[in-house]
């Protein structure tokens, strides 16, 4: 028979881990969740000399393709909204 979980109140919650105590105990993992950070597949046709270049750029870093590209369009999409993106 499992253990069931000790419950506490929002507040006393609040009080533990503002006092850096490990509140784990009292979280259920498997409901966590990351705002804003869901996967969404979408689909872009680029030009093959495009992909190639994305290609050698990739392995010269040691990364795939996919990350190559994640990481460039969030450089780019910070810098735009940073104001500092200059063509």
């Amino acid at each position: 028979m499992a253990k069931k979980k000790d419950t506490i109140t929002a507040k006393e919650l609040d009080r533990r881990f503002d006092a850096g105590e490990d509140i784990s105990e009292y979280l259920d993992w498997s409901k966590a969740k990351r705002p804003g950070l869901e996967q969404r597949r979408v689909n872009v046709d680029l030009p093959s000399w495009m992909i190639n270049s994305l290609d050698l750029e990739a392995k010269r870093v040691g990364v795939t393709r996919q990350s190559i590209v994640k990481v460039w369009l969030a450089e780019r999409i910070k810098a735009e909204q940073a104001g500092a993106y200059n063509p």
